[in-house]
């Protein structure tokens, strides 16, 4: 094993086995004898502005992000460029590691591979390779999809575009809700840094594609920047939900395959599930039996992903399809799937393979992935806040309540959103649900303000509030307290 040590841009040491090295697209990537980052070297020599945007990011950059309030928190999100070192002509980042459970585990044939996001985002791949204690469940994809998109939102507010945002560059693991984005060497800082790609078929916005002919310079052509960025965090987000691509469907445009998926991709990109035009729904064959039911739109609907997301996937991929400036943002998904979460419950099926879904409410609800229908009792609380600490607004927020859920500041705080800047004490649960003898109570943990507001009666601290059928309660006073209203829905 030859280990070779040189000297990092900051003054530091660096080390790395010069053997077997990874090759990715434009670099040749080399491990830390001890495996605690990795050593990625340009291949060809970069230009002056390759040059300052690599500078940049291990300097100013990279202290915006990880040297302010909540920089921690984004250490989890992000692999980023640390160092800059020269060996041998050719310019390398340090990069710190992936974390273990971004790596299949031991005893599968996925034995320490990476877990890109191909592995989940394709049915095929999902349905044969992944083995099941590594395929997780509902909640965990709608987890990771929150942690891509909070990511995703975070460049954007240090004024940063990804640009080539897609699985092959975001770490994911359905089983923690963990996700990673990595490659961040080709960030774009508009007006400063242009794109070294157009990004990662299947991802690159329809508006790229359609406009690739025209010149680099021609004003008409359009380049990977926030924009694209968005359109790429939707189709992220529906492929891991739902293990199909929203575009690829069914109709055909060109005869010659590479014309077709400039069509299909491009100009003439169609939501597959678009209700006014059905014309793109995948048309299911025999050969299909890997890829169900995933690619079943009439089994498997985008709309069993509940309101919040049905609202954004719409706005994705038929409002803004070919209208960038009307994509939804990496907020807008953000708090959709914060919501989705509380919208879930578990299947009564131990073998199902979701293992949650989203309730959907109506008279007679069942898991849409096996099958399984929910019997009981079940509470829904309805979230009202004042603004003027009088009167009461439904803030579009609903939970549906299952045996030991816990309630957390944000479901009682309107002004507490859960996030990277959450406070330590706001990520402690403040009561919980229990059914008990027939009936669901609810135990204050940490509610000095709650009280029963039909009956008037306060509820204190280890003191708990059965929950009926019309039951009001005030979480919290105050301007940015909430009121729950609970409904019994019975199974």
């Amino acid at each position: 094993m030859t280990v070779v040590k040189a000297i990092a841009a900051d003054g530091t040491q660096v080390e790395f086995v010069k053997e077997n090295p990874r090759q990715g697209g434009v670099k040749d990537v080399y491990f830390d004898p001890n495996r605690r980052y990795v050593v990625a070297f340009f291949r060809k020599k970069l230009d002056l502005v390759g040059r300052d945007r690599i500078e940049k990011l291990v300097g100013q950059y990279r202290k915006g992000i990880f040297e302010r309030d909540g920089g921690d928190y984004w250490r989890e999100r992000f692999r980023w460029p640390e160092r800059i070192v020269e060996y041998e002509g050719h310019t390398g980042i340090v990069v710190p590691i992936y974390q273990p459970q971004f790596f299949f585990g031991a005893n599968t044939i996925l034995d320490g591979v990476e877990k890109d996001g191909k592995w989940f985002a394709s049915a095929k791949n999902f349905n044969r390779f992944v083995p099941n204690e590594e395929k997780g469940s509902l909640l965990g994809y709608l987890r990771l999809c929150l942690n891509l998109s909070r990511a995703v939102r975070r460049l954007h507010a240090a004024g940063l575009a990804h640009s080539d945002l897609s699985y092959k560059n975001c770490l994911v693991d359905p089983s923690t809700g963990g996700a990673c984005i990595i490659d961040i060497d080709g960030l774009v800082v508009p007006g400063l840094f242009p794109p070294d790609v157009v990004g990662t078929p299947d991802f690159i916005a329809p508006e790229v594609i359609a406009t690739l002919n025209l010149c680099m310079d021609d004003h008409r052509r359009r380049h990977p920047c926030r924009e694209t960025d968005q359109h790429a965090l939707s189709v992220l987000i529906y492929q891991y939900l739902l293990h199909r691509h929203p575009l690829r469907g069914g109709k055909i445009h060109h005869p010659d395959a590479e014309e077709q998926d400039r069509l299909e991709m491009g100009e003439k990109a169609l939501f597959i599930e678009n209700p006014q035009d059905r014309s793109n729904r995948y048309r299911l064959q025999k050969s299909d039996r890997d890829f169900l039911p995933w690619v079943d739109c009439d089994k498997l609907p985008y709309t069993i992903m509940g309101p919040y997301l049905k609202e954004y996937f719409d706005k994705a991929f038929i409002t803004g399809l070919h209208n960038p400036d009307q994509r939804p943002s990496a907020d807008n998904w953000e708090d959709a799937l914060v919501r989705t979460c509380d919208l879930v419950q578990p299947c009564l099926n131990p073998s199902c393979v979701k293992k949650w879904y989203v309730f959907d409410n109506t008279t007679r609800p069942a898991c849409p992935y096996c099958g399984t229908p929910f019997r009981g009792q079940l509470p829904i609380l309805d979230f009202y806040s004042s603004r003027d600490g009088v009167s009461f607004l439904s803030d579009r927020h609903r939970l549906m309540v299952y045996n030991n859920q816990y309630l957390y500041r944000w479901h009682v705080d309107r002004s507490v959103f859960p996030n990277e800047r959450l406070s330590e004490a706001d990520r402690k649960p403040v009561g919980y649900f229990v059914f008990h003898k027939n009936r669901w109570i609810f135990i204050n943990q940490a509610l000095p303000g709650l009280t029963d507001a039909k009956a008037q009666r306060k509820i204190g601290i280890n003191e708990f509030v059965e929950l009926g059928n019309g039951t009001r309660l005030l979480l919290s006073p105050g301007k940015t307290g909430r009121l729950a209203h609970v409904s019994l829905v019975e199974a």
